[in-house]
């Protein structure tokens, strides 16, 4: 069996675990848990995926993005996923989570924020093709212009809507 996860009804109650490649082939709902993180300027990092992934590759996101694991709660998730793609240790704290009708399937979205130092950043290479900084202004600038992951694109403008501290 491959990656467990919960698999979720529409109000993001737990039915009951699955393989998440099943989950995706189904079109059941589970859970994803993102990190985005902001430097100590208030900068935003941003990536671009391997030209070789299996999942959108060589597009930019601007959040670090991984499945929960069956059992897994979103925070403990954003925690591993930043861990294991960027090499980072850091506290999160939750800013919103909702429905996302993804690219691949649908998925209840948890979306995170982390303060991370420019030096503390060591991405792995098989998840992280490019890395960098950007201030609101570029963000905003990148999402018009660059290729950006879909769901990381819809919760850019959720977070937008949704946050007092946007990106400027």
């Amino acid at each position: 069996m491959g990656e467990l996860v919960d698999r979720v009804d529409d109000r993001d109650r737990v039915i009951g675990v699955v393989d998440r490649s099943e989950a995706v082939a189904a079109g059941w709902l589970y859970r994803m848990s993102m990190v985005l993180c902001r430097d100590e300027e208030g900068r935003y990092l941003v990536h671009r995926r391997p030209g070789s992934s299996s999942r959108f590759p060589g597009e930019y996101s601007w959040l670090v993005a991984g499945a929960v694991g069956a059992g897994e709660s979103y925070a403990e998730a954003a925690r591993r996923e930043l861990r294991e793609e960027m090499g980072v240790r850091a506290s999160v704290r939750p800013l919103f989570t909702f429905l996302c009708r993804g690219e691949l399937s649908p998925y209840w979205f948890a979306v995170h924020e982390a303060t991370v130092g420019q030096d503390q950043i060591a991405p792995q290479a098989a998840e992280v093709a490019w890395h960098g900084w950007l201030s609101g202004d570029e963000l905003r600038d990148a999402m018009a212009s660059w290729k950006f992951v879909s769901d990381s694109r819809d919760a850019y403008h959720r977070y937008v809507r949704l946050t007092t501290d946007r990106p400027r």
